[in-house]
């Protein structure tokens, strides 16, 4: 950002940042949790076998019986993605791994300073909405000029691209 001016995150820079985080962060606490619950937290054989079935082009067979999951075990999973995710935007001012990775941040929307407690809450639970409304509230980000989300619209934040460092 040169002169004040804000720039905001686009749909693709932030789709590689929640990529990176998968890698980085949802994927090491999915095994930890894997291996916490003994292998109950979700049926990895019978994911496997619809896993072939799919290969061979069996599709309908793969999709007729899906994996059992543990649902005490996927809420310990979710929780601890979201406590890991939070912990890294209080750390990082607004960023997880994946968005340090790119150079990007969430701030507050109006005053564009760090993010609080009740804004990274309510954006991590307006992941969920954006989510069950067909991805739509991702996707947004694409179309609008302030390049927002639903979650960003409900928390009142926005990413933005750091600060180059001036010197």
């Amino acid at each position: 950002m040169k002169d004040n001016k804000i720039s905001y995150a686009g749909f693709w820079i932030r789709f590689a940042a929640s990529f990176a985080d998968t890698l980085f962060l949802a994927l090491p606490v999915a095994v930890v949790i894997y291996f916490l619950s003994d292998g109950n937290w979700f049926d990895f054989a019978q994911y496997q076998q619809n896993m072939a079935y799919a290969m061979s082009g069996n599709a309908a067979k793969a999709l007729a019986s899906q994996p059992q999951t543990s649902l005490k075990w996927e809420l310990l999973f979710e929780v601890s993605v979201l406590i890991v995710t939070m912990l890294f935007w209080k750390k990082w001012r607004g960023a997880t791994p994946g968005k340090k990775l790119v150079k990007i941040k969430i701030v507050d929307y109006k005053t564009h300073q760090d993010i609080d407690n009740k804004q990274a809450i309510t954006r991590s639970l307006g992941y969920i909405i954006s989510t069950l409304l067909f991805l739509l509230g991702f996707i947004m980000v694409a179309f609008r000029k302030d390049k927002r989300g639903l979650h960003d619209m409900l928390a009142g934040t926005v990413v933005i691209h750091e600060e180059e460092n001036i010197t």
